[in-house]
This record gives structure tokens, sequence and C-alpha cells, in this order.
């Protein structure tokens, strides 16, 4: 069977400090790049009415499936898409959904998700290990435990899972493969460590690692960074909520390097990398979900909230208008002349 549309319940996690750190206005325009159940999207649209947009991306179709149905009051004010948030710009374009007041990645799976009992997500159901978040994908987890070799599987496992043990986990799975389904493996990690050790399965690591390499969810989440910096106005805010190391470490480092003029190595005796800061560090201390909210909702206790804001310098004010001006026709290109394009640059260096 498929996944329901109905239950369960999804629970926005850090939606108060989502609407705060996005900075939400009536009639902004924003993002929502991983719309999930529609949570932080319902939020965001309360808070930005009236006049306020939203496109809503996910790469799972069952998620727009089930946004679109629980935001069906907000239907003329929100645009829905599947497709991976790695393909931000090209969608932002096409549907001329540019600039934009905010952006939010979420990059948790839904409650829909790790409940559903088709997919694999989770060990929670015996299901085949399929663990794609678009049917389309040609990947599936299955593919990989069952083909990959036993060192494919160990570095798979430690790079993606950050596993002690991935070595014999890897052995394991090899020696008793083909892999029947998500009980079956969850079954061969615990007996490859030795059992259960703490309140974490032992086996949630290496299924961690498996649903990122199947979704390349590192690689999309590095080149959705890189686009949404263009996407954002001035003073836009860009909002992600990661749940492990490997995500969080990747947003900590794409603000940090951003927030600065220069990347060159220390010890470069003069700037070569001529990299200029297009954001600041609203705050430089990630943000964690409260005791209270932690009790409520058990799976917000690993999230962690970073934000950053677009800033525009003098270069990339005229940069923009040299664009804008050689993007439009005029009389013997007057616009595009160097004398007239150089007394612009004066103007803004002026300023």
């Amino acid at each position: 069977m498929g996944l329901t549309m109905v239950a369960p319940a999804h629970t926005p996690v850090l939606v108060e400090e989502v609407i705060k750190a996005l900075d939400v206005q009536p009639g902004g325009r924003y993002i929502d790049g991983t719309v999930g159940g529609g949570g932080h999207a319902r939020a965001i649209l309360e808070h930005s009415q009236p006049g306020g947009q939203l496109l809503g991306i996910d790469a799972d179709p069952a998620a727009i499936k089930l946004a679109r149905a629980r935001l069906a009051i907000y239907a003329g004010s929100i645009l829905l898409i599947n497709e991976s948030f790695a393909n931000l710009q090209a969608i932002c374009y096409k549907h001329d959904f540019l600039p934009v007041h905010g952006i939010l990645f979420d990059l948790g799976l839904s409650s829909f998700q790790l409940e559903g009992e088709s997919r694999g997500f989770s060990f929670r159901h015996d299901a085949p290990l399929d663990m794609r978040f678009n049917p389309a994908q040609k990947i599936t987890a299955a593919d990989i435990v069952d083909t990959y070799s036993e060192a494919e599987l160990a570095r798979l496992i430690r790079t993606y899972g950050e596993e002690g043990f991935s070595q014999r986990i890897a052995h394991r799975i090899v020696q008793e493969r083909p892999i029947k389904g998500t009980f079956h493996l969850a079954r061969l990690v615990e007996q490859a460590i030795g059992g259960r050790r703490g309140r974490i399965h032992p086996a949630t690591r290496t299924f961690q690692a498996l649903r990122i390499a199947v979704n390349q969810e590192l690689e999309n989440l590095e080149s959705a960074l890189a686009q949404a910096i263009d996407l954002l106005g001035f003073e836009g805010r860009l909002v992600v909520i990661s749940y492990h190391s490997l995500e969080d470490r990747i947003v900590k480092q794409f603000m940090r390097r951003e927030s600065q003029d220069c990347i060159c190595p220390p010890g470069t005796p003069a700037c070569v990398c001529g990299h200029i800061a297009r954001l600041r560090l609203v705050q430089k201390k990630v943000v964690t979900p409260s005791l209270v909210e932690v009790q409520a909702n058990p799976r917000s206790r690993s999230a962690r909230l970073r934000v950053a804001e677009r800033i525009i310098n003098q270069d990339e004010h005229y940069n923009i208008v040299e664009r804008l001006c050689s993007a439009v026709p005029a009389k013997d290109n007057a616009w595009r002349q160097p004398n007239l394009l150089k007394k612009l640059r004066q103007v803004f260096l002026a300023a």
C-alpha cells in the first residue's frame, strides 16, 4: 500500500523560531524548499497576509499532494512544485518567483515519510529498501546494499552515517545478501555491532547513510545553498534547519564563508581570492528547540537552526545595474557605452 494522506498529524519543528528568523512580513514573497507536510508553509502564509506569496518545493510527490490538501485555504497565494531543491534557481526563473524575502530549508523527514509503510525510510515497519524521495529516481537503497562492494558499503556507511562499525556492518551485509527489507537490514546491523548500545537503535546511522546516498542529499544541499543567495533580495533571510552533523557542518561553513570578504588560506600575504561577503550572520549561535518542544515532539531534539541575511555591496549594486542595462535595448547602445558605465560606477562608489 502507498502512503496515506490523512494521519499522522504533522508537527513542524521550531515554527516560532522560523517565523522570527525569516522576519516574515505582510506581502512578502517566500520559498519553502522542503514543504513536506506544509507546517512551516502554513505558518509563513498566516504571518505574510495580506498579500503574501509562497513557493513550496518538495522532491516527494506524496508531500506535494499532502501539502496541497492542507494548504487549500491559501490556494491563491501558493505555488507547489514537485522538484528537487537542487533545481531551485531554474524553478524560480521558470515561474518568475524572484527576488524573494526569505528561503527556508527544513532538512528533516516528515512524519508521514517516517511512518509510511512502503518506502523503507524507517525500521518501524517491514518494508522494501527503497528510500527514494521521488519514485522516478533510479537508484534505491536495495540496489546499494545488494550490489556495492564491501569496501564501497563500508566507506558509504562511514562517510554518510559517521558509523564507527562500518566495516563490520558492510561485511555482515555482503554475507547475507540479498537483503529482504528493513527488518532484515536492521537485524543484520544490530548483530554486526553486537546489540543495542544506548537509546538509539544501532541501525539508525546505517539507514541515514543509505538515505543520504540514494537521494544525494549533501550534494543537493550544497547546490541549493549556492543558488539561494542569488534569489534573495536585499536583507532577505536564509534559514536552514538541519538534523545531523553532516548537514549542519555544510550549512555552518557555507554561511561563515559567505559572510567574509576574504577566504584566502591563513598566512596569505595579500588577498588573491577576490571573494566578497554576500551574507550577514543574524545569529552566530545555533538555535535549538526548547525543552518544552522536545518533550511535546521528541523528533525535534536534534534540530539545529541557522540564519543569515543577504547583503549587497557597492560593487554588486553596480554589477546588477550593469546587467540590467545590458539586458534592455537602448538607442545606439547608449547605456552600454564604457564612459557612461564608468560614471555610473563612480556614483555607486560615492554612495
